[in-house]
């Protein structure tokens, strides 16, 4: 029997990880929930209820929430507009209102997928592509790195990956109290075990990659000052997190993996998708690198990023992007060869 695979998700950055955080509009909606009278002992219910609405009128909560997060925050609206017209100085008509509803649908599955049973959840994927390569990668025992970026439904793979063996999850309570029970309760019957974003946990990540098991990281969040580099990211310098670059060493396999949102409810479309050469010795090189991935599949499918998340942002006390112009300048000769997965 081969070495058994575990996926870890981790994100060092300011908030670290965790889902509802990372993301703007959940933030904002999330907000008003917290100043609505609920009681915990009244969201199971509400929960179980929730769960029995089709994936289609979930989807379609999601995309009018979606909008009312984008009227009502003037903040959100002036990350999301900056960072889409970062990768797209004319954007394709209709991307932004189709990004804009995606990203609503992003915050209505994640708690009808935590309220449903783990092998119900599963059951909405419907098609795989490419997760035979990190099987076989898995089975040579020498560890592998894999990078998910918050595009589509990044919540269904670590419950996908779990149909297969133990999951280990990076994660840190949320700042709104009342969801805490329900991620511990929802992923720990999912069989996800759950690992706190500190020193120990990064341990854990290199513990993992020691036993020839699997790592899984969210590489495109801000990480706090000293956790990063400044790189570019759609032709502007982001303060890129170095974790995902440090684990991804050479000889070390690397996978990028996403779970595209199909349309009308239907489910969801894992991809895994390797890089098409390998990363660059030097640490900012390999991190601007790995950013040229990102974009590749973002690229794929715009619609389904969060471009609303403030991913250009200054972490407290990091110097400002002219004063990372070294290495900007350095990863960005590295970022023009790098040829993004396809």
């Amino acid at each position: 029997m081969g070495p058994r695979c575990t996926i870890v998700h981790a994100a060092p950055h300011v908030r670290p990880l965790t889902e509802p955080e990372a993301i703007a509009p959940i933030r904002l909606l999330s907000s008003h929930v917290t100043d609505a009278p609920i009681m915990l002992t009244d969201l199971p219910f509400a929960l179980r209820l929730y769960a029995r609405l089709p994936l289609r009128v979930v989807h379609g909560i999601g995309a009018l929430l979606g909008w009312v997060a984008y009227a009502s925050s003037p903040t959100y609206r002036r990350h999301f507009r900056e960072a889409l017209r970062a990768a797209y100085p004319s954007p394709p008509p209709g991307l932004a209102r189709r990004a804009i509803a995606h990203a609503g649908r992003t915050l209505m599955e994640m708690p009808w997928i935590w309220a449903r049973a783990p092998e119900v959840a599963r059951s909405h994927v419907v098609e795989v592509s490419g997760w035979e390569a990190i099987t076989a990668a898995c089975a040579t025992g020498s560890g592998v790195v894999l990078l998910t970026p918050h595009l589509g439904c990044f919540e269904i793979l670590a419950y996908y990956r779990a149909l297969q063996g133990p999951v280990t999850v990076l994660y840190r309570p949320p700042k709104l109290a009342w969801l805490a029970p329900l991620l511990v309760a929802s992923r720990a019957q999912g069989g996800l075990k759950l690992a706190r974003p500190d020193l120990a946990g990064v341990r854990a990540l290199l513990g993992a990659l020691r036993r020839g098991e699997l790592v899984g990281l969210l590489p495109d969040q801000v990480p706090s000052f000293g956790e990063g580099v400044w790189a570019p990211f759609f032709g502007r310098p982001a303060y890129t997190m170095t974790l995902a670059a440090r684990l991804a060493s050479p000889g070390r396999a690397l996978f990028f993996v996403y779970a595209e949102r199909l349309a009308r409810g239907r489910g969801y479309r894992i991809a895994v998708v390797p890089p098409t050469q390998p990363l660059p010795a030097a640490l900012p090189a390999r991190v601007a690198a790995i950013n040229a991935a990102l974009e590749g599949l973002i690229r794929q499918l715009p619609e389904q990023y969060l471009w609303g998340y403030n991913r250009y942002k200054v972490p407290s006390g990091a110097p400002p992007p002219h004063d990372g112009l070294m290495d900007v300048a350095e990863a960005a000769k590295v970022a023009k060869t790098a040829e993004a997965p396809r």
